[in-house]
């Protein structure tokens, strides 16, 4: 019989006030986690949750009603290691921030993931340092606004997930917090996953976000409008997205786009990570659309239904000797043991 949400609350949450800022995600990341050790049975008296400093911090950290590590900034990686080497029958699950992770700790991440050390890690991809007042980190889009940006990001981000499977990790993963199923899923087979594990996961911050996408609107309607943005803005790579619409990136105003467009097909406008808002209009006779959509004032660009969407999925698995295993090999040998 599937358990309320209260019954999870109480068997693995410690009863305080949220840290969280209204909206955040990492209250629905917080819920993946503990339904994905629910579901596999797993003692949470022998789950270690490590994180450093920054947003993500606060998921584990005080929350998870189990032995929490709650380190210095970008150094989560490197006090997981330790923890995992000295006790490897620990569940060792590293929570750690796209700043906290890429950033600060950016070479600890890649150095774990070399080493295939049996550790889970959560990276939450927030798209900035949101807990300092939302600065560009590594993972800001090139031309995106933040307190430190204000005309634009001059940078380009790191792929991370790229990142982290190029340097070795024998799982890679890679969801949002509007793909809660697929999320959990993907922690539970992290969990099972005997080597580096990792999963990065696009996170809603109304508190930053509104500034880096140019969202208006009261604050309470911003956590979904960033969920839906996830959904519009993704795909799955391992099936595929389906065609039958273009957007039309507006010249101007959206709305003018948008009643410029009409009888073209079903069109609405919506929130895109790669285009700011833009009208999408649905018609499965795309070049016919894209000939009449080019040809308004209205509309600036015609984009294709793939375009700038950002892949998720799984990403790697396979299997490779494990370090904690081989310490424990060097040392028999270390004491002549056979």
């Amino acid at each position: 019989m599937m358990k309320s949400l209260f019954e999870y609350r109480d068997q693995y949450v410690r009863s305080q006030p949220s840290a969280f800022c209204p909206g955040c995600g990492g209250g629905i990341i917080l819920n993946c986690f503990l339904r994905a050790i629910d579901d596999l049975g797993l003692d949470q008296d022998k789950i270690l949750a490590v994180s450093g400093i920054g947003c993500t911090a606060w998921i584990p950290s005080p929350n998870f009603n189990g032995d929490t590590l709650h380190t210095t900034h970008g150094r989560a990686i490197a006090f997981a290691t330790g923890a995992k080497a000295f006790n490897p029958d620990l569940t060792t699950v590293v929570f750690t921030g796209d700043g906290d992770g890429a950033g600060i700790g950016g070479n600890h991440l890649i150095h774990a993931a070399r080493r295939n050390i049996n550790l889970k890690v959560i990276l939450v991809n927030n798209m900035s340092y949101a807990m300092t007042g939302g600065q560009i980190a590594p993972t800001t889009m090139h031309g995106e606004t933040t307190v430190t940006s204000p005309y634009g990001n001059p940078e380009f981000p790191f792929d991370i997930t790229q990142l982290v499977k190029a340097a070795g990790a024998s799982y890679v993963a890679k969801w949002s917090t509007y793909h809660v199923i697929e999320l959990t899923n993907a922690i539970k087979e992290a969990l099972q996953h005997k080597g580096f594990s990792f999963i990065e996961v696009l996170s809603q911050c109304p508190t930053q976000q509104r500034r880096i996408f140019n969202l208006r609107g009261p604050l309470d309607s911003l956590p979904p409008r960033i969920l839906d943005m996830f959904m519009e803005s993704t795909y799955n790579r391992n099936r595929g997205s389906k065609g039958g619409y273009l957007y039309a990136v507006p010249a101007s105003d959206p709305k003018k786009t948008l009643d410029a467009v009409n009888g073209f097909g079903s069109a609405k406008i919506v929130d895109h990570m790669g285009f700011g808002q833009v009208v999408r209009v649905d018609n499965p006779d795309t070049d016919a659309l894209r000939a009449k959509l080019e040809a308004l004032g209205e509309v600036k660009y015609v984009a294709d239904h793939m375009e700038k969407k950002i892949e998720l999925g799984l990403f790697e698995k396979y299997e490779r000797p494990e370090l904690t295993e081989s310490l424990q090999e060097i040392i028999r040998k270390a004491r002549g043991e056979q």
